[in-house]
């Protein structure tokens, strides 16, 4: 048991950590919430079934899984569909998919199976109810999916490099909970210890519709040939589920303050405790070591045509190549050898390199970080009432503390305001425009706190600092929204992006990757600077094999 003691490092500093090119860099941790996720389900010896698999030669057809735990069950219900390829999209604006599916909770009877059949494949255009936690859609993977399926069904294992270079046979184009379409909200299933860490309604989705996706993929290789063989047990292992991801997510983090400051927090708490460790065990280090291979092994295979991610690839595989050669010769013996591997990091190695550290040396340590995952979700519903109270003097103090670098910016100039975030009339979505060539600043979010603090900050100036914050908020109320920024922000250290939300070279995935990072997602291969595809449970023991398993030891390839 690793002891506990006060920390001397103290964690990085906000300035450092909430600049959008360190959170686009952010890579899977043991805080991430798939892992959470499994370790419960291991723990509290979860036990799973194929309830029905009624799927027909074409691939048409339900299918039920069934995950019981100590105090409830959960279904997911999935219904295949035969989708000619000229119709599969991931685009939000789709209106059919390969297969769709929902999470019950609970066991569904006949009558609610046949009301999902009837509202679940048309997903926005349909309607599910308080007994169903999410809603999500799936599109098998263009190049793998028929190259596994004649593989087997030709008494053959599918090619080893296709499918590490695409990694899923299936990727979902959106996985939607908390009441959105009619599904339970939030609140429902807040007080239930399963569901306490945030989005573990939809990790345990995606968690199931992996299974289910390889229980079809081989059952379309046998309605194909009576000598069709199932996968390797090794090489199903490989395959993940896939996701696309694009700008509907990015605001998230804006939106949610208080919850992204906790996901933050409790990672940057896991590494100060870590970094303050006088000495490391040699249980420790062997562990740690042995992930380097693995690192590098992930770094080999992760593949992406976006120039972007290209040059961070080539930039990671040198900074493991670099860590590796190292530690070599590296002293653990020494005082706090962890923090001086780290500070050594942070100037050899590129912000890709040290995230990826940051995540390797958590992995020997989980008795002493593990706890923190049930710091990371926040009670939102209670609201952030703004305290009129304060003085514009200590509101300035405030302002310019947590938006130090945005006095810096020229907020005159079209490169530091060149975008504006608005809603799609649509399909009511976040959409990222060119404020100066498009007619929607009328349209505009507030999604730019750092301009809109600027803003604030030269009316107040133009009031003595003894004056209350009411009073001002009543000749100015368009500041309310950015004075309770500021508060929350003051109160939690992590809960504000420090850099410019639209500026002409901000990249809305390096906020998607953040999120993702969080739940646990990998393999990041963008396909522009505003959406990204990411692979999810790869290399994941599958349901029941659980038992015997390790639930964390999966995150990097053997």
């Amino acid at each position: 048991m690793t002891e506990l003691a006060p920390n001397i490092i103290p964690p990085r500093h906000p300035n450092q950590v909430m600049k959008l090119a360190r959170m686009g860099s952010f890579h899977q941790c043991r805080l991430s919430f798939m892992r959470t996720l499994l370790r419960r389900l291991k723990s509290e010896q979860w036990r799973f079934e194929q309830a029905r698999f009624d799927i027909d030669a074409q691939g048409v057809g339900t299918a039920l899984y069934c995950a019981h735990g100590p105090d409830r069950s959960y279904t997911l219900v999935a219904f295949a569909n035969d989708l000619p390829p000229e119709k599969r999209s991931d685009r939000v604006i789709a209106t059919e998919w390969d297969a769709t599916f929902t999470l019950f909770d609970g066991i569904p009877t006949d009558a609610d199976v046949d009301r999902l059949r009837a509202n679940v494949p048309l997903q926005e255009a349909g309607r599910i109810t308080e007994s169903e936690l999410s809603l999500s859609r799936a599109n098998r993977s263009v190049r793998l999916w028929e190259h596994v399926v004649d593989r087997l069904a030709a008494g053959q294992q599918p090619d080893t490099d296709l499918v590490q270079s695409v990694g899923y046979l299936m990727r979902t184009t959106a996985v939607y909970g908390s009441a959105k379409f009619g599904a339970a909200d939030r609140e429902v299933i807040a007080d239930r210890p399963e569901f306490s860490s945030p989005f573990q309604v939809e990790m345990l989705s995606v968690f199931l519709t992996r299974s289910f996706v390889m229980d079809l993929v081989e059952h379309m290789a046998r309605a194909k040939s009576p000598d069709a063989v199932p996968l390797n047990p090794a090489l199903r292992r490989t395959f993940g589920i896939g996701n696309s991801t694009g700008l509907g997510m990015a605001p998230f983090l804006l939106h949610h303050p208080q919850l992204l400051n906790n996901w933050i927090a409790a990672k940057e708490e896991a590494l100060a405790r870590i970094r303050s460790l006088r000495a490391a065990n040699a249980d420790a280090v062997a562990t740690f070591m042995g992930f380097i291979p693995r690192a590098m092994k992930m770094a080999a295979i992760w593949r992406s045509e976006h120039p972007l991610q290209i040059q961070k690839l080539a930039a990671l595989n040198t900074d493991v190549a670099t860590l590796q050669t190292y530690l070599q010769t590296f002293d653990f013996n020494g005082d706090h050898p962890w923090n001086r591997l780290y500070e050594w990091a942070e100037t050899k190695l590129s912000i890709e390199g040290q995230e990826l550290l940051v995540s390797l040396m958590m992995e020997p340590y989980g008795d002493l970080i593990d706890g923190l995952t049930g710091c990371m979700a926040a009670d939102e519903s209670i609201g952030h009432r703004i305290d009129g109270t304060v003085s514009l003097g200590d509101t300035i103090t405030q302002l310019q503390h947590i938006y130090a670098f945005a006095e810096n910016l020229n907020w005159d100039s079209p490169e530091c305001t060149a975008r504006a975030w608005y809603v799609s009339e649509e399909k009511l979505e976040p959409r990222l425009g060119e404020r100066f060539e498009e007619p929607i600043a009328e349209y505009e979010q507030p999604l730019q706190p750092a301009r809109d603090a600027m803003r604030m900050l030269g009316d107040i100036k133009t009031y003595v600092p003894e004056t209350p914050l009411a009073a001002f908020l009543l000749q100015h109320p368009e500041h309310r929204h950015t004075a309770r920024r500021i508060q929350i922000a003051a109160r939690w250290p992590y809960a504000e992006i420090r850099d410019n939300t639209i500026a002409h070279d901000m990249l809305p995935i390096d906020m998607l990757r953040c999120k993702l990072s969080f739940f646990g997602a990998g393999y990041f291969d963008p396909r522009s600077d505003r959406w990204v595809r990411i692979n999810m449970f790869r290399n994941a023991p599958f349901p029941d094999d659980l038992a015997n398993e390790d639930a964390d030891n999966w995150t990097y390839p053997s």
